[in-house]
């Protein structure tokens, strides 16, 4: 009888151990204080906790930092690096008051080894000064919808009470930033080799992301972070067939488990599918529009096996003018092709009238297009 009592004893135990500390790949138990897991390309968020809270962020701010750089245009020119820069607390990599250094050089020691007398070495130069580049760094984040973001540096120092960011928005710019192909080399790299003004030897600088330096093999980039306020942050991304996801944590004691944790979630439990491919629409009813009406991109979205049977998509298309029977007369976009999944709308986009060219729509098109809709053709769930 004792020995009963202990077998169900010890049964009780495991499933207990097992429920708070489980051994598979699922999205719970996540420490992190907020947390966000997104598919790379459509966003669709598949996993979150105070995604939308507002926190300290650390040196994630550094990704803003980067892109900005970047887009300015200016990577190939030298920077001269001031007082100021060199006496930023923290994080450095050691630049020397009045050194010349290729902008390109700073960005790599800023994103691998989280300088922060890079990070004012870059505003000034790219901002004109530090404050006019904390200008540009909320400009972006207003343009890219960071809506409860507010920069107030460009490395993330605790010095100001009023830079704070969400893991959301965190998410939305490493979003944005991935689809520079010169931010994905930089994010992605493990060590990067810059001159050293006064020796003979260069610097070199080892990425401080132990995903990317071998702790996950389906690491693609990502940024560390850490203040004695904001505790551990970190953004990483990585990809896995094709499958690309991005995971951002605020304030989490065990960020790099969290982060593998979070990736094979995704990849074991969600496939990228192709719902339909770019080219031509079959299946179209009317005969003015067969094999003449084509999308410019494959329209591709997360989902679960069980949630792949639920996915509908239609098509609405403008009615035929007289004045059409002169091929050059009729517009270059002809109607919109809508994706629900579980009468959600999961994506929207244009439908080209094949007349040899593809404007991109202008962002008023959407309504001009509801103004002018006379009448649909053909609602098919396969078009």
């Amino acid at each position: 009888m004792l020995y009963r009592k202990k077998v169900i004893l010890g049964f009780i135990i495991i499933f207990l151990l097992l429920t708070i500390f489980p051994c598979n790949s699922t999205a719970t138990g996540v420490s992190a204080r907020a947390a966000i897991l997104i598919e790379q390309e459509s966003g669709r968020i598949l996993y979150e906790k105070e995604a939308h809270t507002k926190m300290r962020i650390a040196s994630i701010t550094k990704i803003m930092t980067a892109i900005l750089a970047i887009e300015s245009g200016k990577m190939d020119e030298m920077v001269t690096v001031s007082e100021r820069a060199v006496q930023a607390e923290g994080s450095a990599v050691y630049l020397q008051k009045g050194e010349k250094i290729k902008l390109e050089d700073l960005v790599y020691g800023l994103m691998l080894r989280s300088g922060n007398d890079a990070a004012v070495a870059i505003a000034e130069h790219v901002g004109g000064s530090l404050e006019g580049f904390v200008v540009l760094m909320n400009q972006k984040a207003q343009e890219i919808g960071m809506t409860n973001t507010e920069f107030a540096n460009p490395h993330g120092l605790d010095d100001h009470e009023n830079h704070f960011s969400t893991a959301y928005d965190m998410a939305i710019l490493t979003q944005y930033a991935m689809k520079n192909e010169t931010y994905q080399k930089i994010s992605g790299t493990e060590t990067h080799k810059a001159p050293n003004p006064n020796e003979k030897w260069e610097r070199e600088w080892e990425n401080k992301n132990k995903l990317l330096t071998g702790l996950y093999k389906y690491t693609t980039g990502g940024k560390t972070g850490y203040t004695v306020k904001a505790k551990r942050t970190l953004v990483s991304t990585a990809s896995k067939d094709g499958f690309n996801t991005i995971v951002v944590t605020l304030n989490d004691p065990d960020d790099w488990q969290d982060h593998m944790n979070l990736h094979d979630y995704a990849f074991n439990n969600y496939e990228l599918v192709n719902l339909k491919k770019q080219g031509t629409l079959n299946k179209i009813d009317n005969e003015f529009y067969k094999n003449r009406v084509f999308i410019d991109r494959n329209v591709q979205y997360p989902l679960t096996t069980d949630e792949q049977e639920k996915v509908k998509i239609s098509l609405s298309l403008l009615t035929p003018s007289k004045a059409w029977e002169d091929l050059k007369n009729v517009p270059n976009i002809v109607g919109q092709m809508s994706v629900k999944l579980d009468e959600k709308e999961i994506a929207k986009l244009p439908i080209y009238f094949d007349n040899g060219k593809v404007e991109k729509p202008k962002d008023t098109f959407w309504q001009l297009f509801k103004n002018l809709f006379l009448a649909t053709v053909g609602v098919n769930k396969d078009g």
